[in-house]
């Protein structure tokens, strides 16, 4: 399972899988995001654990998964549940990565969201 591709200084485009360690859709959901991270090399993809990292998750709370977080810079692009299917993940990201206008804005909360996994997450790893 890839925790991160590429360096911040990269890229501003972040993938970030929000999922947990015991859930087994997102188990057999991480070779796909690996094979993603491989095919965008773009952007920086990470895993992130939700229950490892409630702090920064803070009062969001994520019921469905595989849930993305899809951000440019310090601004959300794509925040939501996801069918843990590549083609379909990748055409959501081709879109959003080659800066498409139609492709979908975000709640100021998952810019938020983003903001806090980027200083607690992010910059870890």
């Amino acid at each position: 399972m890839s925790s991160a591709s590429g360096s911040p200084d990269d890229s501003p485009w972040q993938v970030i899988c929000l999922c947990a360690a015991w859930c087994r859709a997102c188990g057999e959901w991480a070779p796909v995001f690996d094979a993603l991270a491989a095919a965008h090399p773009q952007a920086r993809f990470a895993w992130v654990d939700i229950e490892d990292e409630a702090d920064a998750m803070g009062d969001v709370d994520i019921e469905t998964f595989p849930t993305l977080l899809v951000g440019h810079g310090t601004q959300a692009r794509f925040f939501g549940p996801v069918q843990p299917s590549q083609a379909q993940v990748g055409r959501l990201l081709d879109t959003l990565l080659s800066g498409d206008r139609a492709a979908p804005a975000t709640a100021p909360e998952a810019s938020a969201l983003l903001h806090r996994l980027q200083a607690a997450v992010l910059r870890k790893s």
